[in-house]
Order: structure tokens, then C-alpha cells, then sequence
């Protein structure tokens, strides 16, 4: 069910300090389809940056459900909490797969660790990649200069575990003509004040004339949800003077994130909202192959997880045409988190010169294969 490795050599990794670093225990969970393949180069590139990782590997997923029945034994969850993070590439079966009910995985894993674990924001950075629309408003606007060296160009700061997605309502009559399906959206002051105040926090650390949030909501028919988050950020804003922010209804920010991606540096929004708009700003800065996450526990009372936004894209599984990116930017996260703040920035510059040197030559699309593309990345630390 789980096998171990011991740690990279961090002393022979080209580059890395001659001082030995403390070991990370991490736990990896390639999952189903391409995810197993893109979580090996982000492993790749972590080995290279000269981290050292004690990896212990975890049969989670479709393939796992279907050969046993279970999604998240108690006792694998109890291993996971002594872990110092979670890597995860990605769980699913192929598009119409009837096999596996319909949201099993996503209830009986990936929320149920959110929930059991905390890990009350979703952190999704998005940089500019070459050739996306992203790139042609920096372009229209004159912007200049690379990601790499700024941070991202927006970060979503998103709520993990309440929302609609927390599991509040039912049915009744179900199955008949005069059936009742309810979903409710489930806020708590202490859920959204912690949230935002982390959206805050995040604003004051981001360069100067980047340091702008914006609340995203529906203020105008979730009046009770709504009129709450809006309270949270008026009175938690209070303590962070420095900070301009601002409110757009979710579907005018859906509108802005295309037309105008440009325009915005820190988004704080609810779980559903922050699902819709963080795949949208996904095709907007280049793709969601490239797109990262960090589920995050920030009180630290148990492990993080890290994972790509895509999902498990069967119908290319096995053929080494997977962008690994966004799992490698997953680990940029996941170092960030460990506090290995050196390695974290200098393979972000990794993946960045890699990206720029791919436009300059007139393929900005990744014209290579997973195991290529995680090489050149690695060569590049």
C-alpha cells in the first residue's frame, strides 16, 4: 500500500550547499492517469534543486478504488498526518467511466483531507505563460520583465472547506416527479475571517503596485453569505492599512480575468467561486497543464497538500506527452511551505527560462516530451 525512500543526497546536487538540510518527510500519490508521470519530474526537480526528501508512495485513486473498494482507509489517513507534506498528481477515471460512482473520489478523498486536515485555503498562483491570453494583455499594456523574479502575476486565494462544497443539504421524494434537492452554503465568521486575513497577510508580501485585493462574490442574491464575507474583509482590512482593495461580483470578474487579466493581483473568494474562476484563470495564463495548487493548513497542526490542477487526462496517459509544469509549480509551492525559500525561487527561475527560451524559439506550446521537459528543468538548477 505505501513504499518508502530514503532521502535524496542534498550535498551532490549540482549547485546545493555543502551543509546538510534537514530531511522533509513527504508522502506521493501519483494517483491515476498522467499522474504518476508528471509527479516523477516534479520529484526530479526537487532532487535537483537539492532538497532532501524522505518520499513515502501511497496507492490512491480509481485504479486503487476499483481493485479494492477503498478511497481513504482511516489508516492511511493516519500515516499521512506524520507526513510534512503531500505531492499528489492526480485522481480520476477516464471521462465516462461509470465504474467509479460519480464523486466518490472527490467527497471520500480529496475533500474528505481538506476537512480532516484543515486545510482551509486553496492557494492557486498563475504566471504568464508565452502565447496565452495572459501574455497579450501584458503585451497590449507594455508590461515588461519576467515572472520569475516578481512572484506570480495573480494568486487566488480560495476557501477550502466550507461553501457549498461542505455538504450541507438533501433530498426528498427522490426519484419521483415531485422530488426536492437542496445544497446549501455553509459560511462560518471564523472560516471566512481566517481566510481572508491569509489573503491579507499574502497582499502585504507581494511587490510594491502588487499589493491590491479583490473580494470576489455574488453579493447581490447570496445576500447572507455574501454580506458576510463582505463584513469579514471591511473589519479585517482595518488592520492592514497599506492594502487597497476592491469588490467585483463573480460574473464581471469572470468577464475582467479575459479581457483584462492584468488587473488583478490578490483574489479572495468562496470555495465554488474560487473553483469556477481558478480554471478559467488557468486557459487564461496559458493553460491549466500549467496551472498549480497548495492545499493549505497554515496553523501547521498537520501536512499540506500540493497538487496540478489538471486532472488525470487518461487518453494521453503512458505516451510521455504530459506537461509536467504544473506539478513542478505544485513543488515550488510545497518547497515554499517546507521553508526551503532558495530552492522554491531558483526552480520557479528554472521553469521561467525554460518557458522563455521556448517562445524565443518560436514554440511557446512545450514542443517535448514530459520526461524532456522535466531534464531541461533540472539542468537549468
Amino acid at each position: 500500500m505505501a513504499t518508502t525512500q530514503g532521502p535524496t543526497d542534498h550535498e551532490s546536487a549540482p549547485g546545493a550547499s555543502t551543509v546538510r538540510a534537514r530531511t522533509h518527510r513527504v508522502a506521493v500519490v501519483g494517483g491515476d492517469g498522467i499522474g504518476p508521470e508528471v509527479v516523477a519530474e516534479a520529484l526530479k526537480v526537487v532532487a535537483a534543486a537539492g532538497v532532501e526528501l524522505a518520499t513515502t508512495t501511497y496507492d490512491l485513486g480509481a485504479d486503487r478504488y476499483l481493485r479494492t473498494g477503498d478511497v481513504l482507509p482511516d489508516g492511511v489517513l493516519t500515516e499521512l498526518r506524520e507526513h510534512d507534506a503531500i505531492l499528489l498528481g492526480a485522481v480520476g477515471p477516464p471521462l465516462g467511466d461509470t465504474a467509479v460512482p460519480s464523486g466518490l473520489l472527490e467527497r471520500g478523498m480529496l475533500l474528505r483531507l481538506r476537512f480532516e486536515l484543515d486545510l482551509y485555503v486553496n492557494l492557486r498562483p498563475f504566471r504568464v505563460v508565452p502565447g496565452s491570453i495572459a501574455a497579450a494583455d501584458r503585451s497590449r499594456l507594455g508590461a515588461t520583465g519576467g515572472a520569475a523574479s516578481s512572484g506570480p502575476d495573480l494568486v487566488v486565494v480560495r476557501e477550502n472547506t466550507e461553501g457549498p462544497y461542505a455538504g450541507d443539504g438533501g433530498f426528498l421524494r427522490k426519484g419521483t416527479p415531485h422530488e426536492v434537492a437542496t445544497q446549501g452554503s455553509l459560511n462560518t465568521r471564523m472560516g471566512v475571517e481566517r481566510c481572508v486575513r491569509f489573503a491579507f497577510e499574502l497582499a502585504t508580501r507581494r511587490t510594491p503596485g502588487d499589493q491590491q485585493l479583490t473580494l470576489v462574490h455574488k453579493t447581490n442574491v447570496l445576500e447572507y453569505a455574501g454580506d458576510l464575507w463582505r463584513r469579514t474583509v471591511v473589519e479585517v482590512a482595518q488592520d492592514y492599512p497599506g492594502i487597497e482593495w476592491d469588490y467585483h461580483h463573480v460574473d464581471a470578474a469572470c468577464i475582467h480575468l479575459v479581457e483584462h487579466p492584468g488587473r488583478y493581483d490578490v483574489i479572495v473568494t468562496d470555495n465554488l467561486f474560487g473553483d469556477v474562476l481558478t480554471d478559467l484563470a488557468g486557459a487564461v495564463f496559458g493553460g491549466i497543464g500549467f496551472a498549480a495548487s497548495a492545499n493549505l493548513n497554515p496553523a501547521r497542526t498537520g501536512p499540506s497538500l500540493f497538487e496540478p490542477v489538471h486532472g488525470a487526462a487518461h487518453d494521453i496517459a503512458g505516451q510521455g506527452i504530459a506537461n509536467p509544469i504544473g506539478a513542478i509549480e505544485s513543488a515550488v509551492l510545497m518547497l515554499e511551505h517546507l521553508g526551503e525559500t532558495s530552492a522554491a525561487g531558483r526552480v520557479a527561475k528554472a521553469v521561467q527560462s525554460y518557458l522563455d527560451e521556448s517562445a524565443s524559439a518560436g514554440t511557446p506550446t512545450i514542443p517535448s516530451t514530459t520526461t524532456a521537459i522535466g531534464d531541461a528543468i533540472a539542468e537549468r538548477l
